[in-house]
C-alpha cells in the first residue's frame, strides 16, 4: 500500500491511545464509549474492535444487543476507512450507505470484530482522490467470541467521495 507511513503511524497512535480514543468516543460516539468499545489492532490491512458483555449493552436474552454488536463491527470497518482518508489531499468524506448482518451464535463475553479489507478500502480512497467520483465499497467484519467461534458477520457499504477541487 502506498499510504504514507508517517500518516498511518500517526493515526494508529491516536486510535490506540487509551486516553485520546476514549475522549474521541465520549465526544463523537458516546454510545460506543458507554458500551466499552476498544480498538485492539489496527494496521493498513486490518482492524479489530472488542465489545464486552455488560449490563448496559445486554438484551433480554442475556447476550449483547445486536445494535451494540453493530457499533463494534462498524467501527472495525470505519477505523480502516478513517485511516485511509486521514489527512488525505483532497479530503475524502465517508458515509455508511448500507448494512447487512447475519447472526450465528449468542454473543456473550468479549466479542472481537475484525475487518481484513484495508487494501480494498485503500484502493477505493485512492480511486476517489484520483477521479473525484464517489466510490462504494463493501467491507466485511467478522465477530468472534473468546473461544474463537463466529457469532456474527456484518457487511457495511461505505461511500467515499473526494471533496473540493482536484486541481493543485
Amino acid at each position: 500500500m502506498d499510504i504514507q507511513q508517517d500518516t498511518a503511524a500517526e493515526f494508529r497512535r491516536l486510535v490506540t491511545s487509551p486516553v485520546k480514543f476514549r475522549l474521541f468516543l465520549l465526544a463523537k460516539l458516546p454510545m460506543a464509549y458507554l458500551a466499552g468499545l476498544r480498538v485492539t489492532t489496527i494496521t493498513p490491512a486490518q482492524a479489530s474492535v472488542t465489545i464486552p458483555y455488560k449490563y448496559i449493552n445486554k438484551n433480554p436474552f442475556n447476550s449483547i444487543y445486536f445494535a451494540c454488536l453493530s457499533m463494534a463491527a462498524e467501527l472495525s470497518t470505519g477505523a480502516l476507512c478513517m485511516m485511509h482518508v486521514y489527512k488525505a489531499v483532497p479530503a475524502v468524506s465517508m458515509l455508511v450507505v448500507n448494512m447487512e448482518a447475519n447472526f450465528t451464535k449468542k454473543a456473550v463475553g468479549k466479542i472481537t470484530f475484525t475487518c481484513h479489507d484495508g487494501q480494498r478500502i485503500h484502493d477505493a480512497a485512492e480511486q476517489t482522490k484520483a477521479t473525484g467520483e464517489g466510490v462504494t465499497i463493501v467491507a466485511t467484519s467478522i465477530g468472534t467470541d473468546e473461544a474463537g467461534d463466529q457469532v456474527a458477520e456484518f457487511r457495511f457499504t461505505w461511500s467515499l467521495k473526494a471533496k473540493g477541487s482536484l486541481k493543485g
